[in-house]
């Protein structure tokens, strides 16, 4: 059974896809005339000259649009496509899913003709700039320090990548992991915590006091005088990165 069969049931609901990060993507894939989205999910950020998905959840592939592009379930390390199907090939937050990295990055080059894209988050940076996994969650991070990908060797397999920030906007649309940072009363939903699967994954009961903490804080407002620099901010780096690299 693939991860999100049992954690994406209420995915749709809170990853929309944000149209400045959209824009982001969408440039790095430059004038690619095809692309292919590996580790898909509901389909966010695809462009309009997407020829299929592959995404390894029955239950997120039941969530995309009507219209979508052709979907096929399948895993990033075995990709079922000929050697240079796309011009680009994306993978956006879904690296850190991946059973075997190195294999399935080397499917992204060998079925991508020029370029892939990559989304993911140095982890160094998020433990240090996101005040939720610093001051409250800590246990989220020691979750994702298992899973998360370290930058460099990620761009060293791709074969050399640029890297690029992605600043997290305020109001951010897409609610994965630190998309709340200006908005913390989030974190306390259910269904918010249901759709980042660092919070997801880690297990309610492990992060109860600080949750706890953390609404104990937002209602003496003990939160907004610690973080008031936050306030001013439209956007934040917490380390989320765009790999972009040639084939």
């Amino acid at each position: 059974m693939a991860l999100y069969d049992t954690l994406g049931a209420t995915y749709g609901l809170t990853r929309r896809p944000d149209p400045r990060i959209a824009a982001r993507i969408h440039a790095a894939l430059d004038s690619a005339a095809d692309v292919i989205n590996v580790g898909a999910g509901t389909g966010s950020y695809e462009p309009v000259q997407t020829v299929l998905a592959v995404e390894p959840s029955q239950i997120m592939l039941r969530q995309r649009a009507p219209g979508s592009a052709p979907a096929v379930c399948a895993v990033a390390e075995r990709l079922p496509l000929r050697a240079d199907a796309a011009d680009a090939v994306m993978a956006l937050l879904t690296v850190h899913h991946w059973t075997d990295l190195a294999a399935g990055v080397a499917e992204l080059r060998r079925v991508a003709r020029r370029r892939v894209v990559v989304l993911t988050w140095d982890q160094q940076v998020f433990r240090e700039h996101f005040w939720l996994v610093r001051d409250y969650l800590p246990q989220a991070a020691a979750f994702d320090d298992t899973r998360a990908v370290p930058i460099d060797r990620l761009a060293a397999l791709l074969g050399g990548a640029e890297q690029l920030p992605v600043l997290v906007p305020h109001d951010c649309t897409d609610g994965f992991g630190a998309a709340y940072w200006r908005r913390p009363h989030a974190y306390l939903d259910p269904k918010v915590r249901a759709g980042i699967s660092m919070l997801a994954q880690t297990g309610e009961d492990v992060l109860a006091p600080g949750l706890a903490a953390l609404a104990d804080d937002l209602a003496t407002r003990r939160w907004h005088n610690r973080y008031a620099d936050l306030l001013a901010l439209d956007t934040i780096d917490v380390g989320y990165r765009l790999l972009v690299a040639d084939v």
